[in-house]
């Protein structure tokens, strides 16, 4: 009897057991990747294949299309880094894409996963360095780590191409979330300021007083 009541009550602790990694394994396996990595943080996440290549005038249409779907609107949303809440209207126009691969000391890098373009970033040359700016992935792609891998081959090509060994950049300064990680990429602020700029091609201000701070990181 006393075996049966001991059997009984392992059974029942088996499979209460049981029940309780079950329950876990469904909540975790609920969250998003990013978060189920945080909590196993000896699991090994697969990196998608990226490659890289300068964008042309053919692709013009492409990077108007994925910079405003990443910065501005509803779309936006779907990601961690978009302005929808402090900006509305554009982020870029086919005039200034086009401007900016044509001119002197001034690229688009395109990021490309299985060959399609999901992430675009220019870079030019300045006095003091090399600017990065305009920084996008498609919004259903962030928290992946892609942005992290794509963020080192934008500095390595602008200190390949310039042997510039500075790197800038400008963030809104409500986007407190989006220059704490560039923090953890190596960039510092400055505390260097400018106003955001006043012509509706850039966007239309949901809030007052927007400005830009300046970070800056020391390359190889």
């Amino acid at each position: 009897m006393h075996c049966g009541v001991h059997c009984a009550l392992s059974r029942s602790s088996v499979l209460s057991a049981a029940a309780v990694m079950s329950t876990r394994m469904i909540l975790l396996m609920s969250r998003p990747l990013t978060q189920r990595a945080y909590l196993h943080k000896g699991t090994k996440i697969t990196m998608p294949t990226l490659s890289y290549r300068h964008a042309a005038l053919n692709d013009v249409a492409l990077i108007v299309s994925l910079v405003n779907t990443a910065y501005r609107g509803e779309t936006s949303k779907m990601g961690w880094t978009t302005e929808a809440y402090i900006l509305g209207g554009q982020r870029t126009d086919a005039e200034e894409i086009k401007r900016l691969i044509e001119a002197e000391n001034s690229l688009i890098l395109l990021c490309l996963k299985d060959g399609v373009t999901i992430g675009t970033a220019h870079l030019k040359k300045v006095d003091e360095g090399a600017y990065l700016g305009m920084f996008t992935i498609k919004p259903s792609l962030q928290g992946r780590g892609i942005g992290k891998e794509f963020l080192s081959a934008a500095e390595k090509t602008a200190l390949e191409t310039w042997r510039m060994n500075k790197i800038t950049m400008s963030v809104i300064t409500l986007r407190h979330e989006l220059i704490a990680y560039y923090e953890r990429r190596g960039y510092r602020r400055t505390g260097m300021f400018g106003a955001f700029p006043g012509d509706p091609r850039f966007g239309i201000p949901k809030v007052a007083d927007l400005q830009f701070e300046y970070l800056e990181k020391m390359l190889a």
